[in-house]
């Protein structure tokens, strides 16, 4: 056994490996960022050739030695011994499936080595390729009763929201809960959520307040600082509910607006409106309401609706002018590129590609709540907008994922990579490029080529596709490859077939990048609402008068707010 330093470039694979499926594109950026931040820890082991060569056989390690030429390393340390009589197979099975991560008790006792030696939560981030809310979630860990500790290293862990109540409370009162609640031979999984809720206070947040500190003085309001939040965010609360909800009932009362009112808010936190009234999401008029409510958290929420006007008399129905002459050009048609069939089997192929990368691609979250927005705006989704009846397509679907957001008293309690999931599958569910009914439209293609859904499409040379394209489309497919253009179509098509076997053919009009002139009629129509609104409001002078002094008060108020910063 021996240690040398070579470049990563000259080591050769084994062909014996055990690990011959593509690995997780994740794990790979989690291992390459690692690679960057500390280097190879553990180095690769290698055995010479055996073919009378000089160079080396990497036995375990070559995810490492990838990713480290990727990460622009001349060089590694590499750990060489004398080659098996199986090639290294035995021993490269044994090394892969040796492998286990380590629990996140001990990832949390590494951390506060690591921290105990001078590193930054910030530094440990970067070096192990996490989110440093992730971290700091380990990090609860340090408040936790010894007991739960021990049964969380088994691998059974509560969710982040569930382990900062857990940290948040004392550890007598964490003792006592853990009494009533620890597993038992009969039943050895525990009810994290049973935990957290008999160590619940509730509580309201600060950030939360409309009122300020004159109204929170006048309420005894004291605010206490969530240790365990993140720096960046404001995270004092109270748990004096009612003091709380009074001071924000009592600035409602001082705030409301012209035809304003307080109205009370239902079960679910929805504001109860007047009989027959009709909630109004867009512009509000002249004669719309406005009512101000509290919602489950105590937040002051704003809400506009409208009653129904009298019905008016129904006029009677003008004949409307004689249709006009068609005088349109007569088109010959010629048969297209890709048949009509050859076009339902692109939309199969993309919407399959579409799905598999919305669960496995790399999709950053303001990317992924984009394309939740997105996908809501598509042909195949309708929404009820309280202004007509409308139905929602794969309603009973999507509610599946939201009701993995919702804890079991029904209150809306969910940790990212849970909100995460449901997001990816609402958008499986929802985008589409299927020929028919459910099409999403632009959209979808929009969605699919921001994530890179291209590099899931299949391969397309295969007799089903090739069959629905055109001679000067097959023809054109021979192009960049050694196949040339027979005197018969099915001649062409078998040899591109046999060639593609050994590739991968993806026809140009299968790709994600949206037509523009469909993206730019899409982008229009969808902004000609807005524009109307507009001249609506510039040709109402009251509209107009009302939309200068909401300006002008608005103006005047962060004047006073900056006179008394100034002042303080």
């Amino acid at each position: 056994m021996e240690l040398k330093f070579v470049d990563p470039r000259a080591l050769k694979e084994n062909p014996d490996k055990a690990r011959r499926s593509k690995s997780n594109p994740q794990a790979n950026a989690l291992l390459l960022a690692t690679i960057r931040a500390v280097g190879i820890v553990q180095p690769p082991v290698v055995a010479p050739e055996t073919d009378g060569g000089n160079g080396y056989v990497i036995d375990a390690g070559h995810r490492r030695v990838k990713q480290a030429i990727a990460a622009g390393l001349e060089e590694i340390a590499i750990l060489v011994i004398d080659r098996a009589e199986d090639g290294g197979a035995m021993r490269s099975l044994a090394e892969t499936l040796a492998h286990e991560q380590l629990n996140p008790v001990d990832q949390w006792r590494a951390i506060e080595r690591l921290v105990a030696l001078g590193w930054t939560e910030e530094a440990i981030a970067v070096a192990l390729a996490l989110p440093v809310r992730q971290i700091r979630k380990l990090r609860l860990l340090a408040n936790v009763l010894p007991t739960m500790l021990d049964h969380m290293a088994k691998g059974d862990m509560p969710n982040e929201q569930q382990l900062r109540t857990i940290a948040a409370a004392s550890p007598e009162e964490q003792k006592e809960v853990w009494k009533k609640h620890k597993p038992s031979k009969a039943d050895p999984q525990v009810s994290w959520w049973s935990v957290a809720q008999g160590l619940t206070k509730t509580r309201m947040f600060a950030k939360h307040a409309s009122f300020g500190d004159d109204l929170a003085q006048a309420y005894g309001i004291a605010w206490v600082e969530d240790l365990f939040a993140s720096a960046d965010e404001d995270s004092r609360y109270t748990t004096d509910v009612d003091a709380f909800l009074g001071a924000q009932q009592e600035w409602m009362a001082n705030n409301l607006p012209k035809r304003g009112v307080i109205m009370e808010a239902g079960q679910w936190g929805e504001p109860k409106l007047p009989p027959k009234a009709e909630r109004v999401y867009g512009k509000t008029g002249k004669s719309d309401h406005t009512a101000m409510y509290l919602d489950r958290d105590g937040k002051v929420q704003t809400v506009a609706y409208r009653m129904p006007e009298a019905k008016k008399p129904k006029g009677k129905k003008g004949e409307g002018p004689a249709a006009a002459e068609d005088d349109s050009p007569i088109i010959v048609s010629t048969r297209p590129d890709v048949t009509r069939k050859g076009v339902e089997i692109i939309g199969d192929l993309r919407t399959d590609a579409l799905h598999e990368a919305l669960s496995r691609a790399p999709i950053e979250d303001d990317t992924l709540m984009a394309l939740l927005v997105l996908a809501f705006a598509s042909q195949n989704v309708t929404v009820a907008s309280g202004t007509r009846d409308m139905s929602y397509y794969g309603a009973a679907s999507l509610g599946e994922h939201a009701v993995r957001l919702f804890n079991e008293e029904g209150r809306l309690e969910f940790d990212m990579e849970t909100l995460r999931i449901a997001a990816r599958s609402s958008l499986i569910d929802v985008l589409s490029c299927r020929e028919n009914r459910s099409a999403s439209g632009v959209v979808a293609r929009v969605a699919g080529d921001v994530i890179g859904a291209n590099n899931f499409l299949p391969n397309m040379g295969t007799e089903e596709f090739l069959s629905c394209l055109s001679r000067p489309a097959l023809e054109s497919s021979c192009k960049d490859t050694p196949v040339l253009p027979r005197q018969r179509v099915k001649d062409t098509r078998a040899a591109l077939v046999e060639h593609f076997k050994e590739d991968r053919f993806v026809h140009p009009s299968a790709l994600f990048a949206p037509d523009e002139v469909k993206l730019s009629h899409w982008l229009t129509s969808n902004a000609v609402a807005e524009d109307e609104d507009r001249e609506d409001a510039a040709g109402d002078p009251e509209v107009a008068d009302d939309e200068t002094a909401a300006g002008q008060e608005e103006s005047a108020g962060e004047d006073a707010g900056g006179f008394r910063e100034a002042a303080e």
